[in-house]
């Protein structure tokens, strides 16, 4: 038989779901400002690979300023 004290209550949940919304939505709006796609985001649940995450974002050449840098030579 659980025990009913293992089973997480309505405020652990709460917070649960707001540290995931807090986590996630800010990586969300840099992946999608950076020109990749904002589903990416969702790698941050999953340990190791959200590190691997934010090397990729610090250190990859972001499309969209690839693509603001051709449109400035064009306009040139």
């Amino acid at each position: 038989m659980i025990a009913a004290s293992f089973l997480p209550g309505a405020i652990e949940l709460m917070i649960i779901c707001s540290m995931a919304v807090l986590g996630v939505v800010p990586f969300w709006m840099i992946c999608s400002k950076a020109g990749f796609p904002g589903w990416l985001s969702l790698v941050m649940f999953i340990p190791m690979l959200n590190l691997f995450l934010l090397f990729f974002l610090a250190f990859a050449e972001w499309p969209a300023l690839k693509a603001k840098e051709e449109r400035e030579r064009s306009e040139s």
